[in-house]
C-alpha cells in the first residue's frame, strides 16, 4: 500500500461553449488536448481533456462544456484555482507570451516564495502559473511540468488538513496571509506534479455556485488498482461515504465529499488514454465508451463542431 497519495491526477471543471474553451486551452494554455469524448452520464454534452504529450496523471485538465451554461461562481465548500508548474526561470516568457496573445493577468506576485501570475480562462475560471523546482527525468517533457497546487477554499480548512495529513499522508508545508485570506499549504511527500494543496480561509461573502467557469472536483492519484481498493477501505475507514469503483474508460474512479463539501476523486493512472487511440493521434477523433457506439449518429449530430488550433 502507498503511504501515501502522490499528488494530484486531474482537475474537472465546468465550461460555457466548447469552442472558446478548446482556443484558451490549446492556444492560450499550449495544452494538448489528449482526449475528446462525452460525459458518460450525459452523452449529448463533450468531456474534454488536456494534458501533457500523452495526459500523464498530474497534467491533466479536463471540462464539461455546456453551450448554455450559466455563470459559476466560487465560494466556501468548491476548489476555487489550479496552479501549473513553470520550470524556474520560466515565469518571464509566459508573461510574455500572454501579453502578445491580447490575455489580461495578475501579477507577478509572490506566494510561500515562489512567483507567480493568475488568470482567468473565457468562463472566469481562474488559472494560476507558479514558478517552482519541477519533476526531471521521465517524469518530466520540454513543453508541460504539469499541475503545481489546487486551491481549496474553506469556511474552516481543519478538518480538511486532518484529512489530507492523517490519510492521505501529505505534510504541513507552511501558512501565510494574502489578499485573498489566510492561506495553509499541504504537500504530498515527493515534490512530484500536482503534489500541493493549499487551503484557503476567506471571509469573502461569496456563496458559490457550480456553473460555468467553477471547479466540478478534484481528483488524486492512486498508481494501480490494487491500490485504490485499499484507499476506498481506507476512506471508508476514516467515516466517510465512497462510491464503488466506476469505470470511466481511461481510469478507475471513487468518489466521496471531503468534510468542507469538495467532491474529491481518486482515480488510477492506468489504463491512460492511448487505449483507444495512438498516441500521434490523441485528441483527434470523437471517443465514445461501448455502450454509446450504436449511438454515435445521433451523439455527433448533437455536439458541436470544434476546431483545434494548430
Amino acid at each position: 500500500m502507498s503511504r501515501a497519495i502522490p499528488g494530484l491526477h486531474h482537475v474537472t471543471a465546468i465550461s460555457g461553449p466548447p469552442q472558446a474553451n478548446v482556443d484558451f486551452y490549446v492556444g492560450t494554455m499550449r495544452q494538448r488536448l489528449v482526449k475528446r469524448t462525452v460525459n458518460f452520464d450525459a452523452p449529448d454534452t463533450y468531456h474534454l481533456y488536456y494534458g501533457d504529450r500523452t495526459g500523464s496523471p498530474g497534467t491533466i485538465l479536463t471540462f464539461f462544456p455546456f453551450a448554455d451554461a450559466a455563470p459559476g461562481r466560487a465560494g466556501p465548500g468548491m476548489a476555487s484555482a489550479v496552479a501549473y508548474r513553470v520550470p524556474p526561470g520560466g515565469l518571464d516568457a509566459w508573461m510574455v507570451r500572454l501579453a502578445e496573445d491580447a490575455t489580461d493577468f495578475e501579477g507577478p506576485s509572490g506566494r510561500f516564495g515562489e512567483r507567480m501570475v493568475a488568470l482567468a480562462d473565457p468562463d472566469g475560471l481562474r488559472i494560476e502559473l507558479i514558478e517552482a523546482a519541477g519533476p526531471s527525468g521521465a517524469d518530466r517533457t520540454p513543453t508541460d511540468d504539469g499541475f503545481h497546487s489546487v486551491t481549496l477554499w474553506l469556511r474552516n480548512p481543519e478538518p480538511t488538513a486532518r484529512l489530507l495529513t492523517e490519510l492521505f499522508g501529505y505534510e504541513h508545508a507552511g501558512e501565510e496571509a494574502d489578499a485573498s485570506g489566510r492561506r495553509r499549504r499541504l504537500s504530498a511527500p515527493g515534490g512530484g506534479r500536482g503534489s500541493v494543496v493549499d487551503l484557503l480561509r476567506s471571509d469573502a461573502p461569496s456563496i458559490g455556485r457550480q456553473g460555468a467557469g467553477t471547479i466540478h472536483h478534484v481528483a488524486f492519484r492512486a498508481e494501480s488498482d490494487e491500490v485504490q481498493r485499499e484507499w476506498r477501505e481506507r476512506v471508508a475507514a476514516f467515516g466517510l461515504d465512497v462510491t464503488p469503483v466506476i469505470d470511466r474508460q481511461y481510469f478507475n474512479a471513487i468518489y466521496f465529499r471531503e468534510p468542507g463539501g469538495v467532491l474529491f476523486e481518486i482515480a488510477t493512472d492506468p489504463p491512460g488514454f492511448a487505449t483507444d487511440e495512438d498516441e500521434a493521434e490523441l485528441g483527434t477523433h470523437l471517443m465514445l465508451p461501448p455502450r454509446y457506439e450504436r449511438r454515435r449518429a445521433d451523439i455527433e449530430r448533437v455536439l458541436p463542431p470544434i476546431r483545434v488550433p494548430a
